[in-house]
């Protein structure tokens, strides 16, 4: 009796190790940018040329934190970022925190979700979307599908 409780109390532990230790693969997420890190992986804010420093077609969210529908979206935008890892990735920026970020897209109202294609020109929507106007825009505008 004492052997099948250890051996069940290992089982239990092991199962907890596995499970905290994430040996599964890591899903995509959102990366939220600062000032600075947006002027090395977005665009240097030197130019008034947009200069896209990405390697992957990406989408930024600028945002704030007392934004509803900005709050309604970011869910969303997490799944999003694990379904389409390895072909884009998603930013977010609050525009409270990155101000110059902000100014320099000329963003007066959010959501205002900007998409960077590698090969043509960004484009910018405003306003909340749901996944599945998320997801359209992802194939037509980033991955020409």
């Amino acid at each position: 009796m004492k052997r099948l409780v250890i051996i069940t109390a290992m089982m239990f532990l092991s199962i907890g190790t596995m499970t905290a230790c994430g040996n599964g693969p890591e899903k995509a997420t959102v990366i939220e940018l600062t000032s600075e890190e947006f002027s090395k992986k977005i665009d240097d804010l030197k130019d008034e040329a947009f200069i896209y420093l990405g390697d992957k077609p990406a989408i930024v969210d600028f945002n704030a934190t007392w934004c509803g529908p900005c709050k309604r979206i970011a869910p969303i935008l997490e799944e999003l970022a694990a379904e389409y890892d390895g072909q884009i990735v998603i930013y977010k920026v609050d525009v409270d925190k990155c101000p110059d970020a902000a100014n320099a897209f000329g963003i007066q109202s959010i959501p205002a979700i900007l998409y960077i294609p590698t090969d043509a020109e960004p484009q910018m929507t405003i306003g909340s979307r749901t996944k599945a106007q998320f997801q359209k825009e992802i194939n037509t505008i980033l991955l020409n599908k």
